[in-house]
């Protein structure tokens, strides 16, 4: 079965309707580096009562204010020296989201967990908004690192990371090249190179991607010379008899009480859209490419036996070298590892975690 029309439906893809808006605005800049809060408004799911939850904020190596939710047992001992987890949200996502519930129920197993928003998306600074820049990305992970690292209660020889569906691309992509990240898992991961340059299945073509690149590049000259901004891929807004299974999907997370949620100052009708004329950036993303040199640093790959996205999970991890693992959860899809408490391998998570950031 050809799977083209679905490079169009999920969160991250560059082809099918484009949603056209003028630019938003930017994000108000954060005036404090970490302030309490309380769950409510800011998570999608019940955060348990005994994790405190604070807003922070620092910045990358490109002076950009990046946000992030950092949650801290409440009987943690902060004169002690702690380790802890990085979470970053899928592709056109935000913390509020899947990030924050990892990091919630990490932090309830002892650890302390960062969920962050990505450069242009959510809280975090960028501009325009929704722009695809996958080292960006990247480098919020290890600027995650830097904030966590240089916290009293952190250890920072013991810090680990989460990448859920395209975060698991980023943090690969960003341990590479960072070795304070001691071990690296990744859930229900998306390669976001090869999904946009090959759809899934490897069913585009190098014509159909040749086309997408043109449409991107001739949507410069519009933003140029102070046109609209086109916004394409992610989420339909409704359903109809003729929706592919996987777009139900995320419909099912991403436009339901479930996990609807539009940070301050965006739109929903743009709430996982990327830019058209940003979103090639992916074309020239190869994050397993060198994969194997994160080893000795374990890595563990998560994926649901049912899951459209499994084939770039296991792909990481038959490059990757030891030491290694692929855990593939059975009856679980691609998002019902966002946030299906009974299907996640929280256990395992946490095993992972506490052996390797001894």
């Amino acid at each position: 079965m050809r799977y083209i029309l679905i490079l169009a439906m999920i969160a991250p893809m560059i082809s099918g309707q484009a949603y056209t808006q003028t630019e938003q605005k930017g994000q108000s800049k954060p005036t404090k580096e970490m302030e309490q809060i309380t769950p409510q408004g800011y998570t999608t799911f019940k955060v348990s009562d005994n994790v405190a939850m604070y807003k922070v904020t620092f910045k990358n190596q490109y002076k950009m204010n990046v946000t992030g939710h950092l949650f801290i047992p409440k009987n943690l001992d902060q004169s002690k020296k702690h380790s802890a987890i990085i979470v970053g949200h899928p592709m056109g996502a935000v913390k509020e989201q899947s990030a924050n519930v990892y990091a919630a129920n990490m932090a309830e197993r002892g650890f302390v967990t960062l969920s962050l928003d990505l450069s242009f998306w959510g809280e975090s600074e960028g501009e325009p908004r929704n722009v695809v820049a996958p080292d960006i990305y990247s480098e919020d992970f290890s600027a995650a690192v830097d904030f966590l690292g240089t916290r009293p209660f952190v250890d920072k020889n013991r810090i680990g990371i989460i990448g859920v569906c395209g975060s698991g691309s980023f943090v690969i992509s960003a341990a590479k090249i960072d070795p304070r990240m001691k071990a690296i898992a990744t859930v229900s991961m998306y390669d976001m190179g090869a999904a946009n340059r090959n759809a899934l299945n490897h069913s585009q073509t190098l014509e159909q991607r040749k086309k997408l690149i043109a449409e991107a590049a001739e949507q410069r000259y519009a933003e140029f010379t102070g046109g609209e901004t086109k916004y394409t891929g992610g989420t339909v807004h409704k359903l109809d008899e003729n929706t592919h299974p996987i777009q139900r999907e995320f419909y099912d997370f991403y436009r339901t009480p479930r996990g609807d949620y539009t940070p301050k100052g965006g739109s929903p009708e743009l709430t996982t859209h990327p830019t058209l004329s940003s979103n090639t950036k992916f074309m020239n993303f190869y994050p397993f490419n060198d994969i194997e040199t994160i080893s000795p640093r374990p890595m563990l790959f998560i994926t649901g036996d049912k899951a459209h996205s499994k084939e770039f999970s296991e792909d990481a991890y038959k490059r990757a070298a030891e030491p290694k693992e692929l855990v593939i959860v059975p009856n679980a899809g691609h998002v019902d590892l966002y946030d299906k408490i009974n299907l996640i391998p929280f256990d395992k998570l946490e095993g992972f975690f506490k052996t390797n950031l001894k």
